[in-house]
């Protein structure tokens, strides 16, 4: 089933778009949130303070990776348009 929905989601372009435009908007959010909203209780426990900044950087590498992938796929559809 969830491969299934990834294919559905990786095949079409607008669908690709919207949860990648999400996922980027969201992490923004999130590290908006971790900077200004939770700052104090970040700080307070260098293992809380750890484990969200990698979470983060690990989202924002995977937000990095699927719009490479979009990109590459939006290259790949129109050279099959040209030809």
């Amino acid at each position: 089933m969830v491969l299934m929905l990834t294919r559905a989601i990786l095949h079409d372009r607008s669908t690709r778009r919207k949860w990648l435009g999400t996922s980027a908007f969201l992490m923004l959010g999130f590290f908006a949130l971790g900077l200004w909203g939770i700052e104090g209780w970040l700080a307070q426990s260098a293992v809380r303070f750890t484990l969200w900044w990698l979470g983060l950087a690990c989202w924002t590498l995977v937000v990095l990776l699927f719009s490479l992938y979009d990109a590459m796929a939006a290259i790949r559809e129109e050279r099959d348009k040209m030809k």
